[in-house]
C-alpha cells in the first residue's frame, strides 16, 4: 500500500487504464477518474492506494513522467462549428480539439495525423494540430496507412538508406565472387507461393553414398542456399540502421512493408531464376533414417535454375507424367529426391515427438480497390511441408554450429508451459475424460500424442487450442533454452535474412566463426526503449545498462521479439478492418458456423462459408443464466443444462458490425416459436397416431397439426346446433382443444408455476430435445 510505481499507461476503450510497470510488477488498475489528464502511451508514476478482492492493485496518478510524442491518427470531424479528431486507437480515450488554423486544409471526414499542442488536463481536452492528411476513409489501402501509424511501424526509409541502396551495383562484380564456392552448375531451385516477390532460399538434393562396412553412409546430400544479405548490409551502415529499427518485414493483404529497400529485397538479394546471386549455403548429409549426420557452412555463388510454386511442385509429385512434370522434365528427378529426403526428415520428426497441429490458414483475396473479394482456405500440401523440413534442418545446423563455437548470438526459444498453465491444462484434460494427460515435467511427445489421439473428435479444435495456449510464446534470446514445440535442443533462424533481422545477425556470426573471428554488436543498437516485463519471464535488461556482450545480445533479442509482435498486431488489425468492411455487406444474412472459442461473456463463431469470426454475446443465448465452466471451456445453462463448447454447430445472423472497434456481432438463430409449440403439442397429445418429431421433419409435423386442426373444426361444426352457441365450462369439455392453443396455455401455466417454484419440469423437458440437437 502507498508504494510508488513507474510505468507506461495502457488505456482501455471503456475509459479506465492499466499502468504497465517498468520493474515487472503486477499491472496497476487506474479508474476512469484518473484518466482525465493522461493518454495511452504516457509514462507515469502512480501510487498504489488499494487492492481488490483478488489482490489486484489500484492506483492514483502522481506524476506524468513523459508524454507520448508520436502523432495520433484519427478522423477529422466538425461538430457544432468545433473541429476535433476522434482517434482511431480507442485506447486514447479522448477526442482532440483542433483550432481553426490547425486543420491544414483537411476536410471533415478525412483521416489525419495530429500532433498535440496542449496535453489533456483535469478540466480540459487535449488540443492538437494536423500535421499530415492521409486521405478519405474509403481510399484503397487507407486501412494500412492507419495501421502502420497506429502501431508505430516504420514505413519510410531514411534518405541516407535510399542513397546507399542506389549506389549498389545492379549485378555481381568479380570482386564479389572472391572466396566463394561456385555452385552455379548445381540445379538449385526456389519453391514459394504464387504471390511471392522475394526469394531468399533455394534447395537441391541428390542421393549420396560413401564408405564401407560400419562406416558406410547411405542417404542424401541436401543443399539449402540462403541469400547472403550480410554481404551488402554492413554493421553501422544506414541500411543496417533502418533494418534494425524495423527488425522484420510486415505483411498486409496486397502490400508489404519490407525490412530492406526493394533494390535489395526484390533485386540483388532475391534468388531470382537464371541470375547469379551470392548466398550462404548449409550443406548437409541426411541419413535414410532422417538424421543429419554431417553439415558445413560456406559462402557461395549460385544460379537458381527455376522458380517453382507450391502448387506446381505438389502437382508434379502427385503425377510425374502429367503436364506440369512435362514442362520441367530435367528437374523432376531432383524434386523427387527432395521429396525422398523430406519423407525421411518427417519420419525423424515423428520419432522426435515434435508437435504438429494441422490447422487451416486463410488467404484474403482483394479486388482492385483493396476490398475483400473472397476469403479462401490455404491448405498446406506436400511442397509446403517439404520446404518447411528443409528449412528446419538448416536452422538446427546453424544453432548447433554457433553453440559449438560458444559464440554469442540469438536463438529462437520456445518454452513449454508455465506451472500455472500446466495445472490448468491437466484439469481440462481430466474433465474431458480422455485418459490422456501431461506429466509434471511435460514433454513434446505428450502433447503430440494428445493431438494425434483427438484429431478426429468434434471438439478437436478446442483441445488443440488449449494445448497451444498452454505453451509460452516463442522469442529471440541469447540464452539457448531449446524449442519445445519442435523438440529441438537448439534452434535459431538462419533462412530468411531478407525479411528478419535475427537471421541477418546469425549470418554475420557464422561468417565470423568461419573466419576465426568474433562478431561484436554495435553499441548503437542499445538505443532502444526499455522492454516491459512479460509474465513468467525474468526482468528484462535495461539497454542503457547492457555492459557485457551477452546482455547486449539479450537487448537485441528483446527488441526483435517486440517488433515481431508489433508486426503481427498491425497485420491482424488490417485484416480485422477488411473483414468488418466485408461483413457490412452481409448484415441481416444468416450463416452456418462453428464455435471457435468460448469465453465468460459469449461465444466466438467462425462462419463456414466466409471464414470470418464474430461473437455471440451471452445475452443472445436465451432467457436463462449461462455459467462459464473454465475447466471444460464451455457455457452451460443452469435451467436446461444446454451447453455450448468449441466445435458446436450453430446457425447465426449477422446483427452488427463495429468498424471502429473491429468487432462483428452475431445473433443466434433458434427454432421458430411455432415449431417449439408444435413439438410440445405432439408430445402432449394422448393416443395420437401421428409419428413423433424424431421421425418426421418440422414441415411434416406442422402439416400434421394443421390436418388435425381441420378435423377438430369440422367435427365441431357437425356437432354444433343452429341455436346460439353456449358458453362456459361445459362447452370447453364438449369439443377437443386445439393443440397449439393448448400448448400456449400450458406454457403460460408453466411460467406462473416457475415463478412460484423455480424451473418447472415440463418447461425443462420441452427444452431437452433442443439442447440435444445443439450439442
Amino acid at each position: 500500500m502507498l508504494s510508488e510505481v513507474d510505468g507506461t499507461l495502457q488505456g482501455h476503450r471503456d475509459g479506465h487504464g492499466f499502468l504497465i510497470p517498468d520493474e515487472g510488477l503486477q499491472d496497476v488498475y487506474l479508474p476512469q477518474q484518473e484518466m482525465h489528464a493522461v493518454m495511452h502511451g504516457d509514462r507515469l508514476r502512480v501510487r498504489i492506494t488499494r487492492y481488490d478482492k483478488r489482490g489486484r492493485p489500484e492506483g492514483k496518478v502522481l506524476e506524468i513522467l513523459e508524454r507520448k510524442k508520436k502523432p495520433i491518427i484519427g478522423r477529422l470531424l466538425l461538430e457544432s462549428g468545433i473541429w476535433l479528431v476522434a482517434p482511431e486507437d480507442k485506447r486514447m480515450g479522448q477526442d482532440i480539439l483542433i483550432p481553426k488554423n490547425g486543420t491544414a486544409n483537411a476536410t471533415a471526414g478525412q483521416v489525419v495525423a495530429v500532433e498535440l499542442i496542449e496535453p489533456p488536463s483535469l478540466y480540459s481536452q487535449p488540443v492538437g494540430r494536423v500535421v499530415e492528411v492521409l486521405g478519405e476513409i474509403d481510399d484503397p489501402g487507407m486501412e494500412i496507412e492507419i495501421a502502420v501509424r497506429k502501431y508505430d511501424v516504420p514505413h519510410r526509409f531514411s534518405a541516407e538508406t535510399l542513397a546507399q541502396a542506389a549506389k549498389l551495383p545492379e549485378k555481381l562484380r568479380a570482386i564479389d565472387l572472391k572466396g566463394r564456392i561456385d555452385l552455379r552448375d548445381v540445379p538449385l531451385v526456389t519453391i514459394d507461393g504464387e504471390d511471392a516477390r522475394d526469394f531468399d532460399d533455394a534447395v537441391f538434393c541428390e542421393p549420396h553414398k560413401q564408405g564401407r562396412g560400419k562406416t558406410a553412409f547411405s542417404g542424401w546430400r541436401l543443399l539449402v542456399a540462403i541469400a547472403d544479405v550480410s554481404h551488402y548490409v554492413k554493421p553501422g551502415d544506414p541500411l543496417d540502421g533502418d533494418a534494425y529499427e524495423r527488425a522484420t518485414s510486415v505483411y498486409f493483404p496486397r502490400r508489404v512493408i519490407p525490412m530492406l529497400p526493394e533494390k535489395l529485397s526484390n533485386g540483388l538479394c532475391s534468388l531470382n531464376p537464371n541470375e547469379d546471386r551470392l548466398s550462404m549455403v548449409c550443406d548437409m548429409l541426411v541419413s535414410e533414417s532422417g538424421e543429419v549426420q554431417a553439415y558445413q557452412f560456406y559462402p557461395a555463388v549460385i544460379c537458381s535454375h527455376a522458380r517453382f510454386t507450391y502448387n506446381e511442385v505438389a502437382a508434379i509429385l502427385g503425377n510425374t507424367h502429367g503436364p506440369e512434370a512435362a514442362k520441367r522434365r530435367d528437374l523432376v528427378p531432383h524434386l523427387l529426391h527432395l521429396h525422398e529426403v523430406y519423407r525421411a526428415l518427417l519420419a525423424e520428426r515423428g520419432r522426435r515427438g515434435a508437435i504438429d497441429f494441422d490447422t487451416t490458414e486463410t488467404q484474403i483475396v482483394c479486388d482492385d480497390n483493396g476490398r475483400i473479394e473472397k476469403i479462401i482456405p490455404r491448405t498446406r500440401n506436400e511442397a509446403h511441408k517439404l520446404i518447411e523440413e528443409a528449412m528446419l534442418a538448416a536452422n538446427v545446423c546453424a544453432a548447433d554450429f554457433i553453440a559449438d563455437a560458444k559464440h554469442g548470438s540469438l536463438f529462437r526459444v520456445h518454452e513449454g508451459p508455465t506451472p500455472e498453465k500446466r495445472v490448468a491444462l491437466q484439469a481440462y484434460l481430466r474433465a474431458l475424460g480422455l485418459g490422456l494427460s501431461i506429466g509434471d515435467d511435460p514433454k513434446p511427445k505428450e502433447y503430440q500424442a494428445i493431438a494425434a489421439a483427438t484429431k478426429d473428435r468434434v471438439d478437436s479444435t478446442q483441445i488443440h487450442s488449449m494445448l497451444l495456449r498452454s505453451m509460452q510464446q516463442a522469442m529471440y534470446t541469447s540464452a539457448n533454452a531449446g524449442h519445445f514445440g519442435l523438440s529441438y535442443e537448439a534452434y535459431t533462424h538462419f533462412t530468411s535474412p531478407i525479411r528478419r533481422y535475427p537471421d541477418l545477425l546469425v549470418h554475420r556470426v557464422i561468417k565470423s566463426i568461419l573466419a576465426n573471428k568474433r562478431y561484436h554488436l554495435d553499441a548503437g543498437k542499445m538505443n532502444v526503449p526499455m522492454p516491459t516485463k512479460r509474465p513468467g519471464r525474468a526482468q528484462p535488461i535495461d539497454p542503457a545498462k547492457a555492459s557485457t556482450e551477452i546482455e547486449r545480445w539479450e537487448v537485441v533479442g528483446a527488441h526483435c521479439s517486440a517488433n515481431e509482435r508489433r508486426a503481427d498486431e498491425a497485420s491482424r488489425d488490417v485484416e480485422a478492418w477488411l473483414k468488418c468492411r466485408y461483413m457490412r455487406e452481409h448484415l441481416g444474412e444468416e450463416f452456418a458456423g462453428t464455435v471457435s472459442a468460448v469465453a465468460s461473456f459469449g461465444l466466438f463463431v467462425q462462419l463456414d462459408a466466409l471464414y470470418v469470426e464474430g461473437m455471440i454475446h451471452i445475452t443472445e443465448l436465451g432467457g436463462e443464466y449461462f455459467k462459464f465452466d473454465e475447466v471444460r471451456q464451455e457455457l452451460r445453462g443452469e435451467r436446461t443444462g444446454l451447453r455450448y463448447a468449441t466445435g458446436a454447430r450453430v446457425q447465426v445472423q449477422v446483427s452488427r458490425v463495429d468498424l471502429d472497434a473491429r468487432k462483428i456481432d452475431f445473433r443466434l438463430i433458434n427454432d421458430s416459436e411455432e415449431a417449439k409449440l408444435v413439438a410440445r403439442a405432439q408430445r402432449d397429445k394422448a393416443g395420437a397416431a401421428a409419428p413423433t418429431r424424431g421421425t418426421m421433419s418440422a414441415a411434416e409435423a406442422l402439416e400434421e397439426v394443421r390436418r388435425h386442426d381441420r378435423e377438430v373444426k369440422s367435427s365441431g361444426k357437425r356437432s354444433a346446433k343452429p341455436a346460439r352457441r353456449k358458453s362456459g365450462p361445459s362447452q370447453a369439455m364438449a369439443s377437443p382443444a386445439h393443440p397449439v392453443k393448448a400448448a400456449r396455455a400450458e406454457a403460460r401455466n408453466d411460467g406462473r408455476s416457475g415463478a412460484r417454484k423455480g424451473a418447472a419440469k415440463p418447461a425443462a423437458a420441452a427444452a431437452e430435445p433442443r439442447a440435444r440437437k445443439r450439442r
